[in-house]
């Protein structure tokens, strides 16, 4: 064994790599990064040449459990029906755009499947979060500049 070859070669785990590209098209994700002490990877890819976009899948509304000190924490088991657009990922919401923008979906507008309905920033990458159908904004559940946790219900359509 050549000691001089093998010290300092990166060892690449094929097996995690294929995994966490098969991540991303289960998630339709454009992006994963994982670190493990000084070794860190990065699977990526380009959807149409522009800025990474990530869809979230539609979904059954269902109650989520919030603070008991939030007052808001009694409106969200009545969410409407319909289509509820949850986050792909953990990060910052922004409604519009830039900072007096118009926001991207309000209550009432009509947004057509792949539409934008709201960015989440994470690690300084903006990620369009667009419509899954075609429909009616019937509830807008984030504020703008808002945290929010990956699988927070972000926009109820109908």
């Amino acid at each position: 064994m050549n000691d001089k070859h093998d010290k300092g070669a990166m060892q690449v785990d094929v097996t995690l790599v294929r995994e966490l590209a098969a991540l991303l098209d289960d998630t339709n994700l454009t992006e994963i990064e994982v670190e493990d002490g000084d070794r860190k990877i990065r699977v990526a890819r380009k959807i149409g040449g522009g800025a990474p976009i990530f869809a979230a899948p539609a979904a059954v509304a269902a109650p989520v459990a919030a603070p008991a000190a939030a007052p808001a924490a009694a409106a969200e088991p009545a969410l409407p029906a319909g289509n509820v657009v949850k986050s792909p990922i953990v990060g910052t919401a922004y409604l519009s755009a830039e900072p007096g923008a118009a926001p991207f979906a309000r209550v009432g507008a009509q947004v057509k499947a792949g539409e934008t309905v709201l960015i989440v920033e994470a690690m300084k990458v903006m990620n369009a979060i667009t419509a899954p159908v075609a429909g009616t904004v019937k509830a807008v559940l984030v504020d703008n500049g808002q945290p929010v946790e990956y699988d927070q219900p972000l926009i109820v359509i109908e």
